[in-house]
């Protein structure tokens, strides 16, 4: 019954016996053809230009086609600006008239260079698919200039010159040369992974996701600090908090008040209050820390299941001294008053409680995040696109961990009751994350997504994280922040087979490809561990980061012929880019070579289309044996 019902379907669609083996033949065809190239890449962390201009130029794969086709031809200056062109088409352009550089016979040899270039770039793809990835009002032209075949008497050269002349004679060149970079980058990456933490430290987040939601395919594997972003947008109070904290730290709050139209004034007008004689964003920062710290209190008391009272440290201040117990030691902390802060001995929770005015500011600060038009649209999008972990063309993709024990083995973590341990575990994760984005989220909830930026436990974490200490405490034997044993364990080969079985993958084809912890490789640390099995890819797009890394950031490429990284060097600018066609410096290490190429069979895809083929040879054999009119 079920098999009719959904052949019954099928015929909808497919209402012949000619449009079945149509269909079915042309599935086949797919198989055959090479996989789609994906690109990893991981920690943008507001790094906008730099982030925008690896889009632009594919991870250095747009020149590797340049050179590929011209570097016989043509000049390594006349190569630098065909791939300046196809980053940045309209500034180069708006260059170049001003130069007066651009005459017709130049357009005319840059269209055919184009168009050689998308022809390449086309040639794994089915024509239907180039087709659709072309804006309408152009499509035919394109179609017709790329798949242009030479014949015997040059008919079909002739006719591709004359539309190139036409375009020229409506003025239409520069138009089309944008659209031809459009195309030329969206063919070079066919699936783009971002594997966690596109918010925080650089200035620009809110920009990579106007960027990313304008991209042509992709997911996005949550960071930690995008849950934290998420956690403050659903009205989680110690996310917001910890969020604002963050970028008053860093000096970002132009992403707060100019993109997301959050309002610090309350804050500040408060906290100028409590320290008159403190610079107001420095004042600003003291206030929200002590906030922060009740509001961490106030979540680490409402779910013990957490077991990080060890964390509760407000109460174990003592002002007059300057110290703090910890641990039953007694250590010595910078100048601060605590203004708001009750020490109550016989009660340590009233330390964590707020006055009214703080709660007049933490609800004012509450409803501005909430109430954020433009937040709402990233953080939906991230919803929309993300996940804890993705099993994609049989890798593993996840930013953080999987929390293991002291032993190697994964961990088991108790909520309400009922251990989580491996993918059960960032399943829940996940399952609560989401609640939390509902309209219903409990109070529960929206505390979870505080312990995944940093509970001890936490996938996306993986770190005993000290913000008090670090924020307070001068010695700093006290800010070491001891890591899962998830980063001991995953160089070994073993331990990453483990892990990859939890999640059903038992392929020698399988990866695990995590972000999250930089690659120094300033040290000699590489990013392929556990004999290929594990690639980390946080080689430190955030510019805080270069001096760790050595470099500044990763682009891990999986196309038909096997896997390699492209480790990346800081990029200057766009204006550099523009007048000297500056490129990022890209150096390309190959990881695993397949060694028969690798088609759309062996995908995702492929298997989906096999599913789909097998449904059609069943329908087909309804209609001839007259089962299916």
């Amino acid at each position: 019954m079920k098999d009719e019902k959904y052949l019954e379907l099928l015929a909808e669609k497919y209402p012949t016996e000619q449009a079945v083996c149509r269909e079915i033949i042309n599935l086949k065809a797919i198989l055959g053809l090479p996989k789609g190239t994906e690109h990893f890449m991981s920690d943008l962390h507001g790094e906008y230009e730099a982030f925008c201009h690896i889009l632009n130029n594919c991870s250095g794969v747009i020149r590797e086609k340049v050179d590929l086709l011209f570097e016989e031809t043509l000049s390594d200056i006349d190569r630098e600006e065909i791939c300046t062109l196809i980053y940045y088409p309209v500034e180069k352009l708006e260059m170049m008239k001003k130069e007066s550089r651009n005459n017709e016979e130049w357009y005319r040899v840059i269209l055919g260079e184009l168009i050689e270039i998308a022809r390449l770039l086309s040639s794994k793809y089915t024509r239907s698919k180039v087709r659709k990835a072309m804006p309408d009002e152009y499509a035919y032209i394109l179609d017709e200039l790329i798949h242009v075949q030479k014949d015997e008497d040059d008919n079909q050269v002739a006719y591709h010159q004359n539309i190139i002349d036409t375009l020229l004679e409506l003025d239409s060149a520069d138009a089309f040369i944008e659209v031809l970079a459009a195309l030329i980058k969206r063919l070079a990456v066919d699936h783009l992974h971002i594997v966690g933490d596109i918010f925080d430290r650089g200035p620009c987040a809110d920009r990579i996701m106007d960027l990313l939601m304008n991209y042509h395919s992709l997911d996005i594997e949550w960071g930690n600090h995008d849950i934290l972003w998420m956690g403050a947008a659903a009205g989680s109070e110690a996310c917001i908090a910890t969020v604002i904290r963050n970028n008053l730290k860093y000096h970002n709050i132009r992403i707060l008040e100019n993109s997301y139209g959050i309002s610090l004034r309350d804050l500040t007008l408060f906290a100028e209050k409590l320290y008159p004689d403190t610079e107001p964003m420095e004042a600003a920062l003291k206030a929200i820390s002590v906030l922060l710290f009740k509001l961490e209190g106030q979540v680490i008391l409402r779910n013990p299941d957490y077991q990080m009272t060890d964390k509760l440290l407000l109460h174990q201040v003592n002002v007059q001294n300057h110290t703090v117990c910890i641990a039953g030691t007694d250590y010595e902390i910078c100048e601060e008053t605590f203004p708001t802060v009750s020490f109550g001995p016989s009660n340590p929770e009233v330390s964590y409680e707020l006055t009214a005015e703080e709660k007049q500011v933490m609800e004012g600060l509450r409803m501005a995040f909430v109430g954020s038009v433009r937040l709402r649209q990233h953080m939906d999008f991230l919803y929309q696109k993300g996940s804890m972990y993705r099993i994609f063309n049989g890798n593993l993709l996840f930013h953080g961990c999987v929390p293991l024990d002291e032993s190697g083995n994964l961990e088991g973590v108790v909520f309400h009751q009922k251990r989580y341990r491996g993918r059960d575990y960032l399943d829940y994760a996940e399952r609560i994350a989401r609640r939390a984005w509902s309209k219903d989220a409990t109070q529960k909830e929206l505390d979870f997504m505080w312990y995944l930026w940093c509970g001890r436990k936490s996938p996306l974490s993986g770190r005993n994280i000290k913000t008090f200490e670090r924020t307070y405490v001068k010695d700093e034997s006290t800010w070491h922040e001891a890591s899962n044993p998830y980063y001991q364990y995953y160089e070994q080969e073993k331990i990453c087979n483990m892990i990859l079985h939890e999640f059903n993958l038992y392929s020698d084809r399988s990866h695990i490809i995590n972000g999250h912890t930089p690659v120094r490789t300033s040290r000699g640390e590489h990013p392929v561990r556990a004999n290929g099995r594990l690639m980390v890819i946080d080689g430190g797009f955030c510019k805080s980061y270069h001096k760790t890394t050595g470099i500044a950031g990763y682009t891990l490429i999986f196309n038909s012929h096997g896997i390699r990284i492209k480790s990346h060097q800081p990029f200057q600018s766009v204006y550099a880019a523009l007048t000297e066609n500056k490129d990022i410096e890209s150096r390309s290490e190959l990881v695993e070579t397949e060694r028969e190429r690798l088609m759309v069979r062996n995908t995702d895809t492929g298997k989906k289309i096999l599913e789909d083929i097998k449904g059609l040879k069943m329908l087909l054999q309804a209609y001839r044996e007259g089962t299916m009119e």
